[in-house]
């Protein structure tokens, strides 16, 4: 295995259907707490990020999960100054999607001067679409797993639907899968992605249980391949929630990419949706 110094040297840049059918099920816990994406209010989090999470604290959210912007990871305030924000509002920085680059041992540095628990590599090379290129990358991220665990920090991957994609019948996240170490490498499942990429997320609980320490719940519209407030796309909530155990969820995020109205109108639906099933 590479050395942390090598690892920082050589690492590369990474960039920025199954239908689930409703089922029969108990109701959802309604005492779960529940983090969201931050690049669900990317707009306004660039222009007043203060006051966005100001909005978003008062729709009952608890975790926040922040992402890349043309102001950084913590959109214009220091990790210290995102971290006691979120404190102020009764919430807590505990992840944040980040690039896998020449930059990362600062990414890490300012992870930790924010409090927060995961750095999550948030998309693959484009043009990598190989059993060998995810061995590859599965190497890579065990080092940056490796590198964040003597920091205190944990590394995880988030995934979207093109890592479903097969090669000579191996199912490339699979490959991932099976060739990261479990205590290094942290998955990010993206509920929403699974589905639009034709698989059941519940088959990836069993086939992988435990491995799951973090979602993006995310209904999608199989029509228009976007996601959509909860309810009016594919995905089983209720069911998915049910089955937090079995996948080893330990902080889920609510995430909208595209809305009916406004960020905050269809964040307000969501989590009234949750408190309603």
């Amino acid at each position: 295995m590479k050395t942390r110094r090598n690892f920082l040297k050589q690492s590369s840049l990474f960039g920025a259907a199954t239908l689930i059918m409703p089922q029969l099920s108990c109701a959802a816990p309604k005492n779960s707490t529940y983090g969201v994406q931050l690049y669900s209010f990317r707009d306004s989090m660039l222009k007043n990020p203060k006051k966005t999470l100001e909005e978003i604290a008062s729709l009952g959210f608890k975790e926040i999960e922040s992402a890349g912007s043309v102001k950084g990871y913590y959109y214009g305030l220091t990790p210290s100054e995102m971290e006691q924000t979120c404190k102020d509002l009764g919430m807590k920085i505990t992840s944040g999607h980040v690039r896998l680059d020449d930059k990362f041992e600062k990414t890490m540095e300012d992870a930790v001067a924010s409090g927060q628990e995961y750095l999550i590599c948030s998309s693959m090379p484009s043009d990598g679409q190989t059993v060998d290129n995810y061995k590859k990358v599965a190497e890579q991220f065990n080092v940056a797993g490796e590198a964040c665990k003597e920091l205190g920090l944990k590394f995880g991957y988030h995934n979207h639907e093109y890592e479903f994609d097969s090669e000579n019948g191996q199912v490339l996240y699979d490959v991932l899968m099976d060739n990261t170490q479990d205590d290094l490498v942290h998955m990010e499942l993206d509920l929403g992605w699974v589905v639009v990429a034709g698989k059941d997320p519940i088959s990836y609980f069993k086939k992988y249980p435990g491995r799951f320490p973090l979602w993006h719940l995310k209904d999608m519209d199989m029509t228009k391949k976007e996601s959509t407030e909860f309810g009016k796309g594919v995905l089983d909530i209720a069911l998915m929630l049910n089955n937090k155990e079995l996948s080893g969820v330990e902080h889920i995020y609510i995430e909208q990419e595209e809305y009916t109205s406004t960020p905050f109108e269809s964040m307000k639906y969501n989590m009234d949706y949750l408190k309603n099933i």
